[in-house]
């Protein structure tokens, strides 16, 4: 793995994606814990998180919106299925509206988060497990891949300004 680079893999019905970060994992494991982090880097640069409520917790919910630069906005909502800081984030991701209500004609996925380090540096490895191949291509032809490069290049800014 080139260092600091998104390493893409599609096996069936699971993206995964792979990054380095040069920064200790519990740093960049606390970016994924809250608002007041999330703000900083969650959503493509043109795609800024403009709503954000979260319980960090098992069974808790992320319910997020990112706003297009023409106005559009994206909700989603995610529900922690198991969290073991500062190795593993597991949750059910999927589309909703502005209520929290489940767009049910997009992909629901189960993600699988793990952060390790090696010699200060911090992997993370996220497996999206899909229902079906056409469920994972229908993100990534809404420009899943390019979106979380960019996301993850946000990121890494921001673990380097964090305290």
């Amino acid at each position: 793995m080139s260092s600091n680079q998104l390493q893409v893999t599609v096996n069936g019905t699971q993206l995964i994606m792979t990054r380095q970060f040069n920064a200790p994992r519990e740093k960049v494991f606390r970016a994924h814990s809250s608002c007041e982090h999330l703000k900083n880097w969650w959503g493509p640069r043109e795609w800024p998180l403009t709503y954000c409520k979260m319980d960090f917790r098992p069974g808790g919910q992320y319910h997020y919106c990112m706003t297009g630069p023409d106005g559009t906005e994206a909700w989603g909502l995610s529900v922690y299925k198991e969290i073991k800081a500062p190795e593993l984030i597991v949750y059910e991701d999927a589309f909703s509206d502005k209520d929290g209500n489940r767009n049910t004609s997009m992909p629901t996925t189960t993600v699988r988060t793990e952060f390790t380090e090696e010699n200060g540096k911090t992997i993370i490895r996220s497996v999206a497990n899909y229902a079906s191949p056409e469920a994972l291509k229908q993100v990534i032809d809404m420009g899943m891949e390019a979106g979380m490069a960019e996301t993850l290049d946000r990121l890494e800014e921001y673990v380097e300004k964090m305290q």
